[in-house]
C-alpha cells in the first residue's frame, strides 16, 4: 500500500495573519491540518477554497504561538465545535487568560500525531517572553520531512539540528535591514524585531537555509510588506541555490506535493519568474 499522500500551501503569510493548510490524503476523505489559524475562518475558507479544498476536513490547528497574526480569535468558537488545537505547553499560561483551552485542546512537550502517521516533533526557540515552536514534520510512511520555522528570533544551533537536512524547509524571510533602519518605526519596534527576539532578516535565513542542508526547497515566510519585498529576499537567497517558493499575503501558493522527491535539477540561483512558482 502507498504511504497516504501530503501536500502543502502557505494559504497567507505576513503580519496581517499567518496560516499554513498540510493535506493528508489516503483511502479516505483529505485530513486538513493548518500550522497556525492567523487567518480569520472566512478567509480561510475562501483560501481553501481557491485550492479545491475545505474546511469541513480539517482534522486539528497547530500553533507555533500565540501572537495574533498566528491565532485570529475568531477561530475560538469555531474550534469549541470539535477540532483540537495543539499548543505548546509552555504556552498554556496565555492560552488560559485568552480563553483558548478548552476541552478539545491538545498540549505538547516534544513529539505529538495531530492526525495518524503525521509525526511532529518540536523544539521551542527564541520569540518575545515566551518563546516559539518549531516543527519537524515527518510525513506517513517514510522518512521525508518538512520543516517550519517562523518568529524564531535569530538563528541558533538549536534550529540547524533540529531541521537539519529536511527535504523542505518553510522559513521565514522577514525583513531587509537597511529598509528596516529606514522605515521610520520606532526605535523600540526596530528593536525588538532585530535584537535577536523578534524575526530573521533576509540573510539570516538565507544562511540558516545552507546551514540546515535543505534538500529540496525552501519557502519563504512572513516577508514585511513595509521592509522587504520578494525581489529583495530572492536575491538575498540566491547563493545557496535551493529553489525558491515565496508565500504571499494576499493569495495561497500553489500545493507543494511533500510525498515524492523533486526532480534533480543543477542548482543555480532562482529567477524574477519563478518567485511565487
Amino acid at each position: 500500500m502507498n504511504p497516504p499522500r501530503v501536500r502543502l500551501s502557505v494559504l497567507s503569510s505576513s503580519s496581517a495573519g499567518n496560516s499554513t493548510v498540510l493535506e493528508v490524503s489516503g483511502s479516505s476523505r483529505p485530513g486538513l491540518v493548518l500550522i497556525d489559524a492567523g487567518l480569520s475562518p472566512r478567509a480561510t475558507r475562501t483560501h481553501l477554497a481557491s485550492l479545491g479544498a475545505s474546511d469541513r476536513d480539517l482534522a486539528a490547528v497547530v500553533l507555533t504561538h500565540l501572537d495574533r497574526d498566528h491565532f485570529n480569535a475568531g477561530w475560538l468558537r469555531y474550534l469549541r465545535r470539535g477540532v483540537p488545537i495543539w499548543l505548546h505547553r509552555s504556552h498554556a499560561g496565555r492560552a488560559t487568560r485568552d480563553g483558548i483551552l478548552y476541552r478539545k485542546s491538545e498540549l505538547f512537550e516534544d513529539a505529538f500525531e495531530p492526525v495518524p502517521g503525521l509525526k511532529f516533533s518540536a523544539a521551542v526557540l527564541s520569540h518575545d517572553d515566551l518563546g516559539v515552536a518549531v516543527f519537524r514534520v515527518t510525513l506517513p510512511g517514510s522518512n521525508r520531512s518538512l520543516g517550519y520555522a517562523t518568529d524564531v528570533g535569530r538563528p541558533t544551533s538549536a534550529l540547524f539540528s533540529h531541521l537539519a537536512d529536511v527535504d523542505v524547509l518553510a522559513i521565514e524571510s522577514n525583513y531587509c535591514p537597511r529598509l528596516q533602519v529606514a522605515s521610520g518605526r520606532p526605535a523600540f519596534l526596530q528593536q525588538r524585531i532585530m535584537g535577536g527576539s523578534g524575526h530573521l532578516s533576509n540573510q539570516q535565513s538565507a544562511d540558516a537555509v545552507s546551514r540546515i542542508g535543505v534538500r529540496e526547497r525552501a519557502i519563504l515566510l512572513h516577508l514585511s510588506r513595509q521592509c522587504n519585498s520578494p525581489e529583495i529576499a530572492a536575491t538575498a537567497h540566491q547563493d545557496h541555490g535551493v529553489p525558491l517558493t515565496i508565500a504571499r499575503p494576499d493569495e495561497p501558493t500553489p500545493w507543494l506535493d511533500l510525498t515524492l522527491p523533486a526532480p534533480v535539477v543543477a542548482r543555480r540561483p532562482p529567477v524574477a519568474a519563478g518567485l511565487f512558482a
